[in-house]
């Protein structure tokens, strides 16, 4: 009986997860993606498919399947033993001893971490990062309309998300103050009262958000929520492969690509290839900015910069407000990447994670007021490191979904070689 309920349980969520990406919106990622080699990766659960006027977090943990066909983390247990720490990424990005001084940056998720402001204080404690609390001003959290309480309600998936955010400002930037800003719901009308409770508080220098949507004719109406002069605010190009997504299309946001980052034995100590799931492309709707100058898209194209969001060559979270609850129904959540059963420390990746840490590092530059939408790397591509090869799609070879010397839509100018192109 048991195994004919969770049989009808999982048509019924595939049905549902079929309808909903159906037509012009996005799809969950699926093994057959060929940035997905199942059983090693599996998206957030805030990643599933958005309905109309939603959108998902750009999040993904690789994972491994286990005897029962659930997912679980590939790896937990220590700081030490999942993806790549802040002295990792301060290296591999030049930040080595460089300071905010204090500055904000904002991260604008939807729905409540109960978990945010202990799981920051794990993360930094072990990596030995200044404290980060509320108590001592470092650390705030607010709703939608920038007051503490009441909150959103919980959800497990843009929980995740969350703590992949404030661990990526952390290590990045140990010095910043951060500022979570989070939505009540993951409608876009919420998210964008979010966005601009972020970017008019006191004190705030970039925003980040690790979230998006499939483009559509209404997009352009919204697009004013992004547009806050002396605010960089960056945004996810997308985990789906060559395509566009919004609001990384807005010509008021920096759109943050994807690579992949291994250790090397060149003079960098890195080197970087495009991730093959990163998002990019010629946008349908939004108007060519005219600080970009790429020949093949009259329009708005994407990305602008990038960093690391491989998963394979993630980034190590610590994250505890994950379990979908037990029973046959959370077995089926936790196949279809609708949940997570991680616990603790994770290796993850996604464009989610490209964009808190550009967000971090124009906060390190402390040069936002000079800065115009994501017009400022264009001018100061010698302090960004080009990443020449690597694709995330077919688009007929063209630089669009291919990269190489210059600028190119999966890894855009490139990624930070410290702060000066910020």
């Amino acid at each position: 009986m048991a195994a004919a309920v969770t049989a009808l349980l999982t048509l019924a969520v595939t049905a549902l997860i079929t309808g909903l990406a159906t037509g012009a919106q996005a799809t969950a990622p699926s093994s057959a993606h060929s940035g997905y080699a199942s059983p090693s990766i599996t998206a957030f659960g805030c990643a599933h498919p958005e309905a109309p006027g939603q959108a998902r977090c750009f999040g993904i943990m690789k994972a491994r399947r286990t005897a029962t066909g659930r997912m679980s983390p590939f790896t937990t247990g220590s700081p030490t033993t999942v993806g790549y720490m802040p002295s990792d990424l301060q290296s591999a990005y030049k930040l080595s001893g460089t300071s905010a001084s204090g500055r904000t940056v904002a991260i604008v998720d939807a729905q409540d971490d109960p978990n945010a402001e202990s799981n920051l204080a794990t993360y930094r404690s072990a990596y030995g990062l200044p404290s980060c609390t509320t108590a001592n001003g470092c650390f705030r959290k607010v709703n939608q309309s920038g007051q503490a309480s009441p909150l959103p309600s919980g959800d497990y998936g843009w929980a995740e998300e969350i703590s992949l955010d404030l661990d990526m400002v952390s290590a990045v930037c140990p010095s910043c103050h951060i500022l979570l800003v989070e939505a009540n719901s993951a409608n876009t009308s919420d998210l964008t009262t979010a966005e601009d409770t972020a970017a008019s508080t006191s004190g705030v220098v970039s925003v980040s958000n690790s979230w998006g949507g499939s483009e559509d004719s209404t997009i352009t109406s919204s697009d004013s929520h992004f547009n806050h002069p002396g605010v960089a605010i960056t945004a996810s190009s997308g985990d789906s492969g060559y395509g566009v997504s919004w609001p990384a299309s807005s010509p008021y946001v920096t759109a943050v690509g994807g690579t992949s980052l291994s250790k090397a034995s060149n003079s960098r100590g890195w080197s970087e290839t495009a991730w093959s799931s990163a998002g990019s492309g010629c946008s349908a709707y939004e108007a060519k900015p005219s600080w970009q100058h790429d020949s093949g898209c009259a329009k708005r194209t994407v990305a602008d910069v990038s960093a690391v969001a491989d998963p394979n060559t993630g980034v190590a979270v610590y994250d505890t407000y994950n379990s979908c609850g037990g029973g046959s129904f959370c077995d089926i959540e936790l196949e279809l990447g609708l949940a997570q059963g991680a616990d603790g420390w994770v290796q993850v990746g996604g464009t989610s994670a490209s964009s808190p840490i550009i967000a971090s590092v124009y906060a390190l530059a402390g040069n936002t007021a000079q800065v115009t939408y994501g017009s400022y790397p264009y001018s100061h591509t010698a302090a960004l490191n080009d990443v020449t090869s690597g694709s995330n799609g077919s688009c007929g070879g063209s630089y669009l979904c291919t990269a190489g010397p210059g600028y190119d839509g999966p890894t855009g100018l490139g990624t930070p070689n410290g702060t000066g192109a910020f």
